[in-house]
């Protein structure tokens, strides 16, 4: 049975849900399903913009005869080629054979690598050119490393419309809904938008800001990307919000503080700051074992707060092992414009204050709090003037 949904004049959202993945990019959780979103311009010639993944493909396939009826495919347009997207280009190729494909240099040689058709009939474009295929004409954005090297977006020159591969996607699935009038975004969205930038899109900061720039030229009047609603309205929401996370600044004053603990000694140093940190009158305050939670709704809340506090214990020499990683993804993904404080734990050889600056030191701008210590297997009365005083700092850093 066919999903079909019409955005405005001749162009239709012809992707879909998939509930049943459990990691994206097997990776990261989504328990709340994602979706696959593609698109189909209908005017003297049919253009298709970019396909689905494969758990989909035999809706999507649905969803394009039910368009097309009769009329043969004549483009398809690719802005990104990663599977989640492009991994239903050989039933399209197989259906439509005739269709010509329009993308950069680097498409077409991602393209040979996964083993899909390409022809002497396929077409190059470079930022900037345009195509008329009715009463549509589509520019060519280049956007590299947003968040792949052959990346581009596409802009509707007749309506409005501008096609963003994976910038301003999210996780969740639509469930039916397609523009974001239709959800409640602060509510059900923010957080999956939010946990999906900063992740999958989040090390390319300054690429996006570019594509922003070239974005704030155009008369934009949609945002399709191909993860999420469809941006009708109130576009300003949304690209203020990825103006703050591409420039790594904080959505909000608060603090995020991440612990790792095996016996919950640590933990409790935790909490005992956390308290003072409330008894000072910050409560908005955020708190993860990093055992228990997937890092990648850790790294989403380093991009949301201006603060985050490290504690961890040492553990075999070195920093307890999720704790690490949580650090390691952040510096992978560039985070910088944080203050962050440390609490350190060990028995016989605490080393964790020491691993965790050393690593922090190698990030850019981040101010790494004097009154960070260490406690020895367990915090006492000795520990709390330390405790206080990185509350202190905390509290006075906070604007």
């Amino acid at each position: 049975m066919h999903n079909v949904r019409e955005i405005t004049k001749d162009l239709y959202s012809i992707g879909g849900d998939d509930r049943k993945l459990s990691r994206f990019e097997n990776i990261h959780p989504i328990p709340e399903g994602i979706s696959y979103n593609s698109y189909l311009l209908v005017d003297e010639k049919t253009v298709l913009l970019d396909t689905v993944d494969l758990s989909i493909s035999d809706n999507f396939i649905e969803n394009v005869q039910e368009v097309l009826g009769e009329r043969p495919l004549d483009y398809l347009v690719i802005n990104h080629m990663e599977p989640d997207h492009a991994g239903s280009i050989g039933f399209i190729q197989e259906y439509y054979p005739d269709v010509k494909v329009i993308g950069t240099k680097k498409t077409f040689d991602l393209l040979d690598q996964f083993n899909f058709k390409t022809s002497e009939d396929n077409i190059v474009v470079k930022d900037g050119d345009t195509m008329s295929f009715g009463e549509h004409e589509l520019m060519f954005i280049s956007a590299p490393m947003v968040h792949w090297p052959e990346t581009m977006a596409t802009f509707d020159t007749s309506n409005g419309v501008l096609f963003t591969a994976d910038a301003f996607g999210t996780f969740k699935s639509l469930d039916g809904k397609l523009f974001n009038d239709e959800v409640d975004f602060e509510s059900d969205f923010l957080v999956p938008a939010r946990r999906y930038y900063s992740n999958i899109v989040g090390k390319y900061g300054p690429q996006v800001q570019s594509l922003m720039k070239k974005a704030s030229k155009l008369d934009v009047k949609y945002i399709a990307p191909l993860h999420g609603p469809v941006w009708r309205t109130d576009l300003e929401y949304i690209l203020d919000k990825y103006d703050k996370w591409s420039k790594y600044e904080a959505e909000e004053q608060g603090v995020l503080i991440v612990y790792g603990s095996m016996y919950g000694n640590t933990e409790k140093a935790a909490e005992d700051l956390a308290k003072r940190l409330i008894q000072k009158g910050m409560t908005n305050i955020k708190m993860y074992d990093a055992s228990k939670t997937h890092v990648s709704y850790l790294v989403s809340d380093a991009f949301k707060y201006s603060h985050i506090v490290l504690a961890s214990a040492t553990y075999n020499l070195n920093i307890y092992t999720p704790v690490q990683n949580f650090l390691l993804d952040i510096k992978s993904l560039n985070l910088r414009n944080r203050t962050v404080g440390i609490v350190g734990n060990g028995s016989w050889a605490p080393t964790a204050e020491k691993l965790m600056k050393e690593i922090l030191g190698k990030m850019k701008d981040m101010d790494v709090l004097e009154e960070s210590f260490t406690i020895t297997s367990t915090m006492k009365e000795e520990d709390v003037p330390k405790m206080e005083a990185l509350a202190d700092s905390i509290i006075e850093t906070l604007e």
